[in-house]
């Protein structure tokens, strides 16, 4: 199969033909159609999540056909289309698990990182963390939900039950989670690189009732923000914005250092947290509440062998929405 594989961080992928993966026990073998392009993907890339397999194919938001499983695998029929996601597979046995907290499992194993991912023409995963796609959506248009969508429904949780919402980095993520925001009835805030006026327009387009730069006031307060830009500066520079007793929510697996800051911007009762990966019953939640909004993607897609040019455009914001490698059979 044609893959594009990580052989060292720091360095461009490179295409490599490597044998066809076998499922083991409990896996499934799944035929790649699209693979959607993540800014952890990047993050995995440049090194800064320092415990990669290596090689490693990296790619954890794809869709494709279940071709066939290994022992003990039931409940799945060739052809089936399935999602397979970041979260790859934990222990099920430490505290974290059974509290249902799977994302939170120091044994934890993620696709695209300690697993190979779907950069690939096919992959394997664990049976239980592979999930249906839900009818009416393109491979192309499914394949953002499964981290894009999946984290930012994370965080949108952890916001509680704020009406004002700011989203700092309007990309991937805050473009699915503001349309699911406005179907709960909250009102979406965009915060975006200051002068970028054309992911302003994308977010206006997409119900935000104001979209502006970082640096920018909305003129109300809010009473949470979800940081999608891994910048730890915007961690002082959100606290400022919501009101006491809010909440600062960073949903990226990785973030620059979050400078000093006096005490006086969290006083009050404001909160900062951080969101750890997804769980599956985030998965089964999600999926079946998008359809309801109902949630559209905006994609962009490449070929498998153009994965690099898509980094590079999704590092310096180059396009709108998420981007999605498309397998050419």
């Amino acid at each position: 199969m044609r893959a594009m594989v990580l052989e060292a961080p720091g360095s461009p992928l490179v295409q490599r033909l490597l044998p066809n993966p076998v499922p083991s026990a409990g896996q499934v073998l799944v035929d790649v159609s699209v693979c959607g392009i993540c800014r952890t993907d990047l993050h995995v890339v440049d090194g800064e999540l320092t415990e990669p397999k290596l090689p490693v194919i990296p790619g954890h938001q794809v869709v494709g056909r279940v071709a066939g499983w290994g022992a003990g695998v039931t409940g799945f029929s060739l052809g089936d289309r399935v999602g397979i996601p970041w979260l790859g597979g934990c222990c099920d046995a430490c505290e974290a698990c059974i509290r249902g907290q799977e994302n939170l499992c120091d044994a934890s194993r993620y696709t695209g990182y300690q697993i190979d991912g779907g950069f690939a023409e096919q992959c394997v995963a664990d049976a239980g963390f592979c999930f249906p796609i839900p009818e009416g959506y393109p491979d192309l248009q499914a394949a953002p939900l499964l981290c894009a969508g999946l984290i930012g429904y994370r965080a949108l949780g952890m916001a509680g039950e704020g009406h004002k919402l700011g989203l700092f980095g309007f990309g991937a993520a805050a473009h699915i989670i503001a349309q699911v925001a406005q179907y709960q009835q909250r009102q979406v805030y965009a915060f975006t690189r200051d002068g970028d006026t054309s992911s302003q327009q994308f977010a206006r387009s997409l119900g935000a009732v104001w979209a502006g730069g970082v640096s920018d006031s909305p003129g109300v307060m809010l009473d949470a923000a979800l940081l999608f830009a891994p910048v730890g500066s915007l961690v002082p520079a959100s606290l400022k914005s919501v009101r006491k007793g809010g909440v600062v929510v960073c949903a990226g697996i990785h973030m620059s250092d979050i400078p000093s800051f006096p005490y006086s911007i969290l006083w009050g009762e404001r909160i900062v947290r951080s969101v750890a990966n997804l769980t599956r019953r985030d998965g089964r939640e999600f999926l079946a509440l998008a359809p309801k909004v109902p949630v559209h993607t905006t994609v962009h897609s490449y070929p498998l062998e153009q994965v690099n040019q898509a980094l590079d455009d999704l590092r310096h914001g180059r396009f709108e929405g998420a981007a999605v490698v498309q397998l050419a059979r």
